[in-house]
Protein backbone atom coordinates (compact mmCIF):
# COMPACT_ATOMS: atom_id res chain seq x y z
CA UNK A 1 0.00 0.00 0.00
CA UNK A 2 1.32 3.45 -0.93
CA UNK A 3 1.37 5.48 2.24
CA UNK A 4 2.21 9.22 2.21
CA UNK A 5 5.72 8.35 3.40
CA UNK A 6 6.23 5.92 0.49
CA UNK A 7 4.89 8.43 -2.02
CA UNK A 8 7.28 11.03 -0.61
CA UNK A 9 10.20 8.64 -1.09
CA UNK A 10 9.10 7.82 -4.63
CA UNK A 11 8.95 11.53 -5.44
CA UNK A 12 12.40 11.99 -3.93
CA UNK A 13 13.79 9.10 -5.98
CA UNK A 14 12.27 10.61 -9.14
CA UNK A 15 13.78 14.00 -8.41
CA UNK A 16 17.17 12.38 -7.88
CA UNK A 17 16.93 10.44 -11.13
CA UNK A 18 16.01 13.62 -13.02
CA UNK A 19 19.06 15.47 -11.66
CA UNK A 20 21.29 12.49 -12.47
CA UNK A 21 19.98 12.17 -16.03
CA UNK A 22 20.38 15.90 -16.60
CA UNK A 23 24.01 15.81 -15.48
CA UNK A 24 24.97 12.70 -17.41
CA UNK A 25 23.45 14.02 -20.64
CA UNK A 26 24.63 17.62 -20.42
CA UNK A 27 28.06 17.00 -18.84
CA UNK A 28 29.40 13.43 -18.88
CA UNK A 29 28.28 12.52 -22.39
CA UNK A 30 30.08 15.59 -23.76
CA UNK A 31 33.31 15.43 -21.77
CA UNK A 32 33.81 11.64 -22.05
CA UNK A 33 34.88 11.59 -18.41
CA UNK A 34 34.32 7.97 -17.46
CA UNK A 35 32.97 6.52 -14.24
CA UNK A 36 34.02 3.64 -12.05
CA UNK A 37 31.67 0.91 -10.89
CA UNK A 38 29.58 -1.08 -13.33
CA UNK A 39 29.85 1.42 -16.19
CA UNK A 40 33.62 1.56 -16.00
CA UNK A 41 33.84 -2.23 -15.78
CA UNK A 42 31.68 -2.69 -18.89
CA UNK A 43 34.02 -0.40 -20.85
CA UNK A 44 37.04 -2.28 -19.50
CA UNK A 45 35.61 -5.68 -20.52
CA UNK A 46 34.70 -4.33 -23.94
CA UNK A 47 38.22 -3.01 -24.52
CA UNK A 48 40.15 -6.11 -23.43
CA UNK A 49 37.72 -8.99 -24.02
CA UNK A 50 35.38 -7.64 -26.67
CA UNK A 51 32.30 -8.23 -24.50
CA UNK A 52 29.47 -5.88 -25.37
CA UNK A 53 28.42 -3.50 -22.56
CA UNK A 54 24.84 -4.48 -23.40
CA UNK A 55 25.64 -8.00 -22.14
CA UNK A 56 28.10 -7.32 -19.33
CA UNK A 57 26.13 -4.31 -18.04
CA UNK A 58 22.89 -6.30 -17.92
CA UNK A 59 24.49 -9.23 -16.07
CA UNK A 60 26.29 -7.04 -13.52
CA UNK A 61 23.25 -4.85 -12.89
CA UNK A 62 21.03 -7.89 -12.32
CA UNK A 63 23.53 -9.33 -9.84
CA UNK A 64 23.83 -6.00 -7.98
CA UNK A 65 20.06 -5.55 -7.73
CA UNK A 66 19.61 -9.17 -6.65
CA UNK A 67 22.11 -8.66 -3.84
CA UNK A 68 20.30 -5.46 -2.86
CA UNK A 69 16.96 -7.25 -2.75
CA UNK A 70 18.36 -10.04 -0.55
CA UNK A 71 20.05 -7.71 1.91
CA UNK A 72 17.98 -4.51 1.82
CA UNK A 73 14.48 -5.90 1.31
CA UNK A 74 11.57 -5.58 -1.09
CA UNK A 75 11.17 -1.84 -0.62
CA UNK A 76 14.66 -1.41 -2.03
CA UNK A 77 13.42 -2.91 -5.31
CA UNK A 78 10.38 -0.62 -5.33
CA UNK A 79 12.37 2.58 -4.90
CA UNK A 80 15.09 1.32 -7.25
CA UNK A 81 12.47 0.64 -9.95
CA UNK A 82 11.17 4.20 -9.52
CA UNK A 83 14.67 5.69 -9.62
CA UNK A 84 15.92 3.52 -12.49
CA UNK A 85 12.78 3.91 -14.57
CA UNK A 86 12.74 7.63 -13.88
CA UNK A 87 16.35 7.95 -14.99
CA UNK A 88 15.62 6.27 -18.33
CA UNK A 89 12.53 8.40 -18.92
CA UNK A 90 14.24 11.67 -18.02
CA UNK A 91 17.34 10.86 -20.08
CA UNK A 92 15.15 10.10 -23.11
CA UNK A 93 13.41 13.45 -22.56
CA UNK A 94 16.67 15.42 -22.29
CA UNK A 95 17.99 13.76 -25.46
CA UNK A 96 15.27 15.56 -27.41
CA UNK A 97 17.06 18.85 -26.77
CA UNK A 98 20.60 19.97 -27.64
CA UNK A 99 23.12 19.95 -24.76
CA UNK A 100 23.11 23.17 -22.76
CA UNK A 101 26.89 23.50 -22.47
CA UNK A 102 28.59 22.02 -25.58
CA UNK A 103 31.80 23.88 -24.67
CA UNK A 104 32.36 21.40 -21.82
CA UNK A 105 33.72 18.99 -24.42
CA UNK A 106 36.91 21.10 -24.37
CA UNK A 107 36.98 21.60 -20.58
CA UNK A 108 37.37 18.14 -19.01
CA UNK A 109 38.45 19.39 -15.57
CA UNK A 110 35.46 21.71 -15.25
CA UNK A 111 33.22 18.93 -16.53
CA UNK A 112 34.64 16.56 -13.90
CA UNK A 113 33.67 18.93 -11.08
CA UNK A 114 30.29 19.96 -12.52
CA UNK A 115 29.41 16.37 -13.37
CA UNK A 116 30.25 15.29 -9.82
CA UNK A 117 27.79 17.85 -8.45
CA UNK A 118 24.92 16.48 -10.55
CA UNK A 119 25.79 12.84 -9.87
CA UNK A 120 26.28 13.47 -6.15
CA UNK A 121 23.00 15.35 -5.74
CA UNK A 122 20.96 13.05 -7.98
CA UNK A 123 22.20 9.70 -6.70
CA UNK A 124 22.29 11.01 -3.14
CA UNK A 125 18.58 11.83 -3.23
CA UNK A 126 17.71 8.41 -4.67
CA UNK A 127 19.86 6.57 -2.11
CA UNK A 128 18.33 8.71 0.64
CA UNK A 129 14.91 7.52 -0.52
CA UNK A 130 16.11 3.91 -0.29
CA UNK A 131 16.57 3.11 -3.98
CA UNK A 132 19.39 2.74 -6.49
CA UNK A 133 19.10 4.30 -9.97
CA UNK A 134 21.87 2.00 -11.27
CA UNK A 135 23.75 -1.19 -10.46
CA UNK A 136 26.70 0.85 -9.18
CA UNK A 137 24.46 2.40 -6.57
CA UNK A 138 22.94 -0.92 -5.55
CA UNK A 139 26.42 -2.38 -5.11
CA UNK A 140 27.57 0.57 -2.98
CA UNK A 141 24.45 0.33 -0.80
CA UNK A 142 25.03 -3.41 -0.30
CA UNK A 143 28.70 -2.91 0.61
CA UNK A 144 27.73 -0.10 2.99
CA UNK A 145 25.07 -2.29 4.61
CA UNK A 146 27.40 -5.26 5.05
CA UNK A 147 30.56 -3.45 6.16
CA UNK A 148 28.83 -0.58 8.04
CA UNK A 149 30.96 1.89 6.10
CA UNK A 150 29.42 5.22 5.17
CA UNK A 151 28.04 4.95 1.64
CA UNK A 152 30.51 7.45 0.15
CA UNK A 153 33.45 5.20 1.07
CA UNK A 154 31.71 2.20 -0.51
CA UNK A 155 31.36 4.20 -3.73
CA UNK A 156 34.97 5.32 -3.60
CA UNK A 157 36.29 1.80 -3.04
CA UNK A 158 34.46 0.27 -6.01
CA UNK A 159 35.23 3.21 -8.29
CA UNK A 160 38.93 3.22 -7.45
CA UNK A 161 39.30 -0.49 -8.17
CA UNK A 162 37.70 -0.12 -11.61
CA UNK A 163 39.56 3.08 -12.48
CA UNK A 164 42.91 1.60 -11.49
CA UNK A 165 42.22 -1.33 -13.81
CA UNK A 166 41.13 1.15 -16.49
CA UNK A 167 44.56 2.79 -16.33
CA UNK A 168 45.63 -0.03 -18.64
CA UNK A 169 43.96 1.70 -21.58
CA UNK A 170 42.64 5.17 -20.60
CA UNK A 171 44.91 8.21 -21.21
CA UNK A 172 46.36 9.68 -18.01
CA UNK A 173 44.59 13.09 -18.16
CA UNK A 174 41.22 11.50 -18.75
CA UNK A 175 41.86 9.02 -15.94
CA UNK A 176 42.76 11.82 -13.53
CA UNK A 177 39.56 13.69 -14.46
CA UNK A 178 37.62 10.50 -13.78
CA UNK A 179 39.31 10.07 -10.40
CA UNK A 180 38.36 13.62 -9.50
CA UNK A 181 34.71 13.24 -10.47
CA UNK A 182 34.19 9.90 -8.67
CA UNK A 183 35.93 11.16 -5.52
CA UNK A 184 33.78 14.30 -5.41
CA UNK A 185 30.52 12.62 -6.39
CA UNK A 186 30.99 9.87 -3.80
CA UNK A 187 31.45 12.40 -1.01
CA UNK A 188 28.43 14.39 -2.17
CA UNK A 189 26.30 11.25 -2.30
CA UNK A 190 27.19 10.50 1.30
CA UNK A 191 26.52 14.09 2.35
CA UNK A 192 23.08 14.21 0.73
CA UNK A 193 22.17 10.71 1.96
CA UNK A 194 22.84 11.50 5.62
CA UNK A 195 21.85 15.20 5.66
CA UNK A 196 19.72 15.83 8.74
CA UNK A 197 19.71 12.16 9.68
CA UNK A 198 20.75 10.86 13.11
CA UNK A 199 24.13 9.14 13.16
CA UNK A 200 22.44 5.89 14.19
CA UNK A 201 20.65 5.63 10.82
CA UNK A 202 21.66 2.30 9.17
CA UNK A 203 24.26 2.65 6.43
CA UNK A 204 23.09 2.21 2.85
CA UNK A 205 19.43 2.35 3.82
CA UNK A 206 16.98 5.21 4.10
CA UNK A 207 15.77 6.03 7.59
CA UNK A 208 12.15 5.09 8.21
CA UNK A 209 9.84 8.07 8.05
CA UNK A 210 6.77 8.66 10.10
Amino acid sequence: MFTPAKLKRCAQALLGSAILAFGLYNVHSLSHVTEGGVLGMTLLLQHWLGISPAVSGFVMNVLCYAAGWRLLGKEFLLYSAVAGGGFSAFYALFERFPPLWPQLAELPWLAAVLGAVFVGAGVGLSVRAGGAPGGDDALAMVISHVTRLDVQWAYLATDLVVLLLSASYIPLERLLCSLLTVALSGQLIGLVQRWGRPKSCPKGRAEPES
